[in-house]
């Protein structure tokens, strides 16, 4: 593999560099030439880096794709510019707007739960459902890395990507057919019922260190990183209620979770269901749910409610259990950039974000 790579330095901003590396790809191109170009870089050179590939390294004779990775922009003015710097410069399907999210196996398989299966659709809407929870935790701080987390924040870094992407599979209507578009169509439909966010409907946090811990990394708070500005105010947790005006969604809070130094590492969505009506069972029940491990041990269970084994007549919850790695013992599920980037080189733009 490494035999096949190579390498040319040069600035984000001068235009001999990049006709030096236009020069190199061509020794290497045969008739058709592809080129894919991957935004693996800081923010800031995102619109120069752009302008010298549109001036200098379009392909000739195949396509050119760019792939841009988060976080795009810093706020809603800054994301805008952005937004049409690059559709002044490139066409909606040649730009790939990265979530790698969107490329892991079970954020993948709400599409096929939801649309797939009788069972869930009928009941999928604000008459059976009580709420939405989708939570993102990880059990270690910024390790070192506190000067490039500081200028984004929880809420940048995962909340408004991952979650607010994984939201929108959740919530939207089944889309005329599996096209891209037709999905993306229906995400917009979503973002669109979603009123704005108020503070009263979030709560923020930032970790303290643990002095009683037996890891050293557990013991310090996020303000000991040396490597964070003195006094800084970065949230490094954050959980906001969102709701959707639709007819579908009225009522339902979706509740939106992540953070850094947790108790566990964990991504997941997890519907829970009303109260069975008319109990028959003087309290002895629990509502139903539906939770969809995204990570670790990618799984989906129900709870259920089922009568203990025996002579009595008494309740218990259970789990109706699909863990892949005991259903699926042989399969490997591939990493969720390995997924999106052979998206890309086949042209399907299905699990990257549209501009609007």
């Amino acid at each position: 593999f490494w035999a096949i790579n190579s390498y040319v330095a040069g600035s984000y901003d001068n235009e001999e560099d990049f006709h030096h590396l236009v020069n190199q790809m061509a020794e290497k191109e045969k008739d058709c030439a592809n080129r894919l170009f991957y935004l693996a870089l800081p923010p800031s050179v995102f619109k120069p880096i752009t302008s010298m590939i549109k001036a200098c390294c379009m392909s000739p004779t195949g396509w050119t794709r760019v792939i841009v990775e988060k976080p795009f922009g810093k706020d809603s003015a800054s994301s805008a510019d952005l937004s049409d710097h690059l559709q002044k410069l490139f066409k909606e399907e040649q730009l790939y707007r990265i979530d790698h999210y969107l490329g892991k196996e079970m954020v993948q398989n709400l599409i096929s739960l939801r649309f797939g299966n009788m069972i869930f659709g009928p009941t999928w809407n604000r008459d059976s459902i009580a709420s939405v929870t989708i939570t993102f935790k990880e059990p270690f701080g910024t390790q070192g890395r506190g000067g490039y987390f500081d200028e984004f924040g929880i809420i940048r870094d995962v909340m408004q990507n991952h979650l607010l992407q994984i939201l929108c599979l959740a919530a939207m209507e089944k889309p005329v057919t599996t096209s891209p578009d037709d999905i993306r169509n229906e995400k917009v439909k979503v973002l669109k019922a979603i009123p704005s966010l108020s503070l009263s409907s979030c709560v923020l946090g930032q970790y303290c260190g643990d002095p009683d811990s037996d890891h050293p990394d557990a013991r310090l708070g996020y303000l000991e990183d040396p490597t964070v500005p003195e006094g800084s105010s970065c949230p490094t947790f954050a959980a906001a209620v969102l709701k959707i005006n639709n007819e579908r969604w009225d009522g339902v809070p979706f509740m939106l979770k992540c953070g850094k130094a947790l108790d566990e590492r964990k991504a997941e969505v997890r519907i829970q269901y009303k109260d069975v009506p008319g109990d028959i069972f003087n309290g002895g029940t629990v509502r139903n749910e539906l939770v969809i491990r995204v990570q670790p041990d990618e799984s989906v269970y129900v709870k259920v409610m089922t009568k203990t084994p025996g002579m009595s007549f008494n309740l218990q919850e259970t789990e109706l259990d699909l863990t892949y790695k005991s259903r699926y013992k042989d399969a490997r599920l591939p990493e969720a950039y390995e997924r999106l980037i052979l998206d890309v080189f086949v042209g399907s733009q299905m699990h990257f974000v549209r501009s609007d």
